[in-house]
């Protein structure tokens, strides 16, 4: 890994190998982009409503949780918002093809 990517995944929390297993799978994208396909089991709270929603959705704040969105901008977002909001362990997934590559999702 080289040393720009290092950095950017200490900033966003992203990394392959941070994907626990019993982790809670969280789409950030919006309803029509997870209608075109997402992963199998995952939530889907959109951005613009993860502050607002995430308390009654994911009540657990010890509970691993991994967002993802297209590209991983999103989901980095999200991320700084659910640890700000007392979340424990919040990695970002980043793009959802590569998220369910590297997890061994399907993809729906």
């Amino acid at each position: 890994m080289g040393l720009f990517s290092a950095l950017l995944n200490a900033i966003s929390g992203s990394g392959a190998e941070l994907i626990p297993d019993n982790a809670i799978f969280v789409d950030v994208r919006s309803p029509g982009e997870v209608a075109g396909g997402g992963i199998q089991g995952a939530l889907n709270i959109p951005l613009g409503e993860i502050e607002r929603k995430s308390s009654k959705l994911l009540p657990d704040k010890n509970k691993p949780i991994v967002v993802f969105c297209a590209s991983g901008m999103r989901s980095a977002s999200a991320r700084r918002s659910l640890i700000s909001l007392g979340y424990k362990e919040v990695f970002n997934g980043g793009g959802v093809s590569s998220l369910a590559l590297r997890a061994g999702k399907s993809i729906v």
